[in-house]
């Protein structure tokens, strides 16, 4: 792997966390509202915002993509936005937040391990120190919050279960997708991707707005509107496409590390919220995560680096 390849996928791994991460604060500006509401809403916002930015290269596209092309778009967007969002809000509700955000946070290591069967992969031994320091660090986030909540039911484990392995699917789909996609930038993908999801959240939206509409003043209504945009466009667009370019520079192995900046930023953004500063076992945590993707970026420069090594002393 290039120097610079990886710095640049580095780079947009970052970026699409700090996106993400936002999402964890939306339900707290929009109370009273229902999951369901927020992911038919967040995904209507995506569709509409998506596929008017694609519109002036649909032809191109549409001419260039094929069956097989379409097929992976309406199977990633199920799996990675819909069917996922659907698992995590059951998955809080049945066994609560610290139960869902510790069985989504293996995320890292199921599609690093994946990864590592990957051909020309590095070797699963060389990213051990890596998985070691992100459990270590999802451990201690959750460590405070698992003890303080009730038990999980069955339902909700096994909901959040679901969401770990539909984003795990996602992700090793839609990395191995980009992959092969030279004719699609990651950009354009990431919208095509967004029109797809947005046409089926409005099968998702008949249940949410007409069978449970609540009593929500017009002003409400405007503010829910609002806020579904922006997490719509910085979330869903930005972060999506920013993830897309992370996922195209760099392997499989070391693209599952780069979630874990999603829990990262939105620990940060909701110290902001709180306004507390992060406990030690926080503090502990955030160091240990991003150890783990720097030792997983070192384990990845150490073969290109001896590669390149070997090159020149043939040349020479």
């Amino acid at each position: 792997m290039q120097s610079r390849n990886l710095l640049f996928g580095l780079g947009a791994g970052i970026l699409a966390g700090a996106m993400w991460g936002l999402v964890f604060l939306t339900p707290e500006l929009t109370r009273g509202f229902l999951p369901i509401q927020l992911s038919a809403g967040r995904y209507l916002a995506y569709g509409v915002l998506a596929a008017a930015m694609v519109a002036p290269a649909w032809r191109r596209l549409a001419a260039t993509l094929g069956w097989k092309e379409w097929r992976a778009l309406i199977w990633l967007s199920f799996t990675g936005n819909i069917l996922y969002y659907v698992c995590l809000a059951n998955g809080v509700r049945g066994g609560g937040v610290a139960m869902t955000s510790l069985v989504i946070g293996l995320l890292p290591v199921t599609i690093t391990l994946v990864g590592s069967r990957a051909h020309h992969a590095v070797a699963l031994r060389r990213l051990l120190p890596s998985l070691v320091l992100s459990a270590g660090g999802l451990v201690c986030i959750s460590w405070e919050a698992l003890a303080r909540s009730a038990p999980g039911s069955l339902f909700g484990l096994l909901s959040a279960a679901g969401a770990l392995l539909s984003w795990t699917v996602y992700a090793i789909g839609n990395s191995r997708w980009l992959a092969r996609l030279d004719h699609v930038s990651a950009h354009e993908w990431s919208l095509l991707t967004g029109v797809v999801t947005g046409l089926q959240a409005l099968v998702l939206a008949v249940p949410a707005f007409w069978l449970a509409p609540g009593n929500h003043a017009p002003a409400e209504w405007l503010r829910f509107g609002a806020i579904m945009a922006a997490v719509a466009l910085l979330c869903s667009v930005v972060g999506n496409a920013l993830w897309n370019r992370a996922s195209r520079l760099l392997p499989l192995t070391m693209v599952g590390q780069m979630i874990v900046f999603e829990t990262l930023f939105a620990l940060l953004y909701g110290f902001v919220w709180e306004q507390r500063w992060p406990t030690v076992l926080e503090s502990l945590a955030m160091v240990l995560l991003v150890a783990g993707v720097l030792t997983c970026a070192t384990a990845h420069r150490q073969p290109a680096t001896a590669q390149a090594e070997a090159e020149t002393e043939a040349a020479a």
